[in-house]
């Protein structure tokens, strides 16, 4: 049985097979009214529970979504980016979104301050979260270190957790983990500490352990807290550029963060693997293969919004008419636009800091 590592980097290579080990149902994008790119296009794989979610949205009923920032880092990556797409889209079908900044977390398991955690959460984490499309005036924040609450259901749960099971889900276990687990399971229930509603949680599927726990966490409270089970949506890696399946740190040339200076970017992106053939001419001969292709995952995944623009891309690639030097060219030119457009964006999310709307705790 495989175990997922939510603090790792080693994962399957099969989507499907993690769909089935860990009792995953596969995402149907007619689910949801008016899906998102991602959803569309099979970037969104799989999810948990995710009816509840689709009746409140059709009955316009309260519920709520829910994702974290975790301080540590001087940037973000691509799969940050693909949370935030799916916490707009619920935005927009009408639930409450709620961010909390994992203060407790980063310090446990990172050994950062909580001090520079919220410095490294204002200055950046949260202007780059606006900036990648949150809706500042549909959003609460809060701090996980101010959340009393949380750390009381937190210290509740512990209590209802081995650690055989702990260890069954996550592989290994140390109290800062453990802490970490049962706190970020506090997060994820304490929208309904007010009302008990459906919450739904987009996340990458490495992160599947924590919602597993949680869900568990649920069960065996109901006599005390009675909380609605909550639902979770899971998206694909965004494959590193040279072929691994998901992009890493250990990797940094194959790589890109957010906001990354655009004359890396662009050398990494001239570098990437493409599906090309052996020569020219057998591509113009048997065409190209965009499905083994990088550059056509980065369209797929980030940088073409029109479905029409990507299926004419992907026809040229099979035909053998867009050659793999061109369509570098052009990803490129999207790459620096996104770019730009980030960079635009992060400063002008920077000057709404300060007017956001942060829980506060007596």
């Amino acid at each position: 049985m495989q175990t997922i590592d939510p603090w790792g980097s080693e994962l399957s290579e099969d989507y499907g097979k993690i769909v089935q080990q860990f009792g995953l149902e596969e995402f149907d994008p007619k689910l949801f009214p008016k899906p998102n790119r991602i959803m569309r296009r099979g970037v969104v794989f799989a999810g948990r529970d995710l009816k509840p979610i689709a009746d409140a949205i059709k009955k316009k009923e309260k519920f709520y979504v829910l994702t974290g920032i975790m301080p540590t880092a001087d940037r973000v990556h691509f799969g940050t980016k693909m949370v935030i797409e799916n916490v707009r889209y619920f935005q927009e079908m009408g639930a409450q979104a709620y961010v909390l900044i994992a203060d407790l977390e980063a310090a446990a398991t990172r050994g950062v301050s909580l001090e520079e955690a919220r410095k490294r959460a204002l200055d950046f984490h949260i202007p780059a979260y606006l900036a990648l499309g949150l809706d500042p005036k549909k959003t609460v924040f809060y701090f996980q270190s101010e959340n009393k609450k949380v750390m009381h259901l937190a210290f509740e749960f512990a209590k209802k957790i081995t650690l055989n099971e702990f260890k069954a889900i996550y592989g290994i276990a140390d109290p800062g983990r453990i802490m970490s687990a049962v706190t970020q399971a506090g997060d994820m229930l304490f929208p309904q500490l007010e009302s008990r509603m459906p919450g739904i949680i987009p996340v990458g599927i490495d992160q599947d352990p924590h919602i597993r726990l949680c869900r568990d966490i649920i069960a065996r409270t109901k006599s005390k807290y009675n909380f609605t089970p909550i639902s979770s949506i899971y998206h694909k890696f965004t494959p590193s550029l040279d072929g691994e399946m998901k992009m890493s740190k250990s990797k940094p040339e194959s790589m890109i963060e957010l906001p990354e200076d655009i004359k890396s970017v662009l050398k990494k992106m001239k570098n990437a693997v493409t599906g090309g053939r052996e020569s020219l001419e057998l591509q113009k001969k048997l065409g190209g293969e965009p499905e083994k292709c990088m550059i056509f995952e980065m369209y797929k995944q980030h940088l073409i919004e029109d479905d029409k623009i990507l299926d004419a891309v992907y026809k040229d690639c099979r035909a053998g008419t867009l050659l793999c030097g061109q369509n570098k060219q052009n990803a490129c030119a999207y790459m620096e636009s996104f770019m730009d457009n980030f960079v635009s964006q992060l400063e002008v999310a920077r000057k709404k800091v300060d007017k956001l709307k942060f829980i506060e705790f007596k």
